[in-house]
């Protein structure tokens, strides 16, 4: 079972099921599926710790304007901090937004090691906080001290100045490990690499001949932010070449910040290790006397020769009314045929339809044997073993009728439709849990219901570490969770959206979550990493 990382007990986490972050679960702002068909909870949301007290002030409406990123892909940056306006960094990987000035009040959101936000100029209090309770923009209180500063000279806020790209289908450059291998504080020496990679020169013969992942596979993932061209890897080292730039900190011997957490004292070089399988993302990556080194998001120095560099699935969604109409398939097995009626009434085989495209139907279907066929508009056919009908909802649901937005999830076609009110605006293909309709609490299936989502982030960590299944993966993208463990991500891992394959998560090809993370509710304001509100976020309506 995957979990996901960073505040209920251990032994509460263990018994919780879905794709969790790796500390703890999501925080305590889950709303069960209902009972009523409007999908809300009576009574009071509980805080983010499980506190009760002082009722928590509510936050504001989203804001009115352009998305993020909206349905279409299209990336509208917010407006930046006004000149001169007063703000505050994070200097911690995940630095908690309380509703109150208070360390018990509800977290209603998080920012990231490096993330600038706009703050109130007076202190609001020092209760629970040493360094003084400071308001933010659009709202919420940041505690001044371990997580933020108002120094945006500190180290880690300078080295943490790349921020999620919002623009692209994945945040960040990734990574999945297939040579375990080291972990640096600082670049190591000659010396250093005999002392922690004594196989290296075997470990880099093999790299070199290794077509599917090793040096001629996959560099322009790493030089993505670069302006100059890079030279090949195999060049590169044998002409150890050192790029002209590299990052300030490490610059003269010098060592990350540590942000990490992992680094105990002035000496330390070798912080920890990477295992097979886990993934990775980055923030930046260059040459270090011909070899490439990746500066991961918590500031770890790691050899990307260790690597295989992720683009992620190309593959994305429908807007429906523009790229589709109902009634429509969705092609969610390679090999599909399209058929035609031959002699006799018959159908035959008369070409291959695209994996995982739409197609427009009449409405119209057959039996033939034990298999269903949905007649296409251009008068051929498709099996529904190959392909799902996508019809809009045949009874619209209370929320849709008040004109929310919310999610469909049909578990035996794979099949998400986003909804805005009663009007259909996106479909995609998904994988829920590998075991089917299983029970999700004793097997890796998707938890049926209806739900809200509570948190978000733009990128958490999953892990698991049930006994031959252990895996790390580190910013898995646009998370949005709906109930304990269980939540809709982006998966840069694999690319079998249409056919179930999770520990129980709905995955989503990364474009597909970028889009449905930006326009589902509650929104994430701007410079920050996530959000949490309970009871009032999109419903998600996960069904056989």
């Amino acid at each position: 079972m995957a979990r996901a990382r960073w505040s209920i007990p251990l032994l509460a986490l263990l018994a919780l099921p879905g794709c969790r972050r790796s500390d703890h679960v999501a925080p305590g702002l889950s709303a069960d599926a209902p009972t009523s068909s409007s999908a809300e909870v009576p009574g009071s949301a509980p805080s983010a710790d499980g506190s009760a007290g002082e009722v928590d002030p509510a936050p504001p409406p989203s804001p009115v304007g352009p998305a993020v990123v909206d349905l279409h892909g299209k990336s509208t940056p917010p407006p930046p901090i006004p000149e001169g306006a007063p703000r505050l960094a994070s200097i911690a990987m995940l630095t908690n937004v309380r509703a109150r000035p208070d360390p018990n009040a509800t977290k209603v959101g998080y920012l990231r090691a490096g993330a600038v936000v706009e703050m109130e100029p007076d202190e609001q209090g020092r209760g629970g906080c040493p360094g003084g309770w400071r308001k933010i923009k659009p709202y919420g209180f940041v505690c001044l001290g371990p997580e933020a500063t108002r120094d945006l000279e500190n180290p880690i806020v300078r080295a943490s100045t790349r921020r999620p790209d919002p623009t692209q289908k994945l945040p960040y450059m990734y990574g999945i490990t297939t040579r375990g291998g080291p972990v640096y504080a600082r670049l190591p020496t000659e010396s250093d690499l005999k002392t922690f990679e004594p196989r290296l020169k075997t470990h880099l013969a093999k790299w070199a001949r290794d077509k599917e992942s090793g040096a001629t596979y996959g560099l322009d993932v790493w030089t993505k932010w670069r302006t100059e061209p890079a030279e090949p890897a195999l060049e590169a080292l044998e002409n150890k070449v050192t790029d002209k730039a590299l990052p300030w900190f490490l610059e003269n011997g010098g060592t990350v910040p540590n942000l990490s957490g992992l680094i105990k004292g002035d000496a330390t070089m070798k912080i920890g290790d990477i295992s097979h399988h886990n993934g990775a993302a980055f923030v930046d990556s260059f040459l270090w006397e011909g070899r490439r080194y990746n500066v991961s998001t918590d500031l770890r120095v790691i050899p990307a020769d260790r690597l295989r560099p992720i683009r992620g699935s190309d593959f994305h969604g429908f807007v429906i009314g523009e790229d589709v109409e109902f009634p429509f398939a969705l092609v969610r097995k390679k090999g599909a045929k399209r058929y035609r009626l031959g002699s006799g009434k018959k159908l035959v085989a008369a070409g291959d339809l695209a994996w995982r495209s739409a197609v427009n139907l009449t409405g119209k279907q057959k039996m033939e044997g034990s298999k269903l066929f949905y007649e296409t508009k251009d008068g051929d056919y498709i099996d529904d073993h190959s392909a799902g009908r996508v019809d809009p909802a045949k009874k619209m649901p209370a929320w849709g009728k008040n004109g929310e937005k919310w999610i469909d999830v049909n578990i035996t076609k794979q099949v998400l439709v986003a909804y805005e009110g009663t009007k259909a605006v996106y479909a995609t293909l998904v994988s829920s849990g590998e075991a089917g309709l299983g029970d999700p609490e004793t097997s890796k299936s998707t938890k049926r219901g209806i739900f809200r989502i509570h948190t978000k982030y733009i990128s958490i960590t999953m892990d698991s570490d049930t006994v031959g299944e252990e895996f790390e993966l580190r910013d898995v993208p646009y998370v949005q969770y709906f109930e304990n463990g269980f939540a809709l991500h982006g998966s840069y891992w694999h690319d079998v959206f249409g056919q179930p394959k999770s520990h129980g998560c709905v995955n989503l090809a990364p474009e597909d979550a970028r889009r449905l993370f930006w326009w589902s509710e509650p929104q994430v304001p701007p410079g920050w990493h996530g959000v949490a509100r309970s009871l009032t976020g999109t419903v998600v309506f996960i069904h056989p």
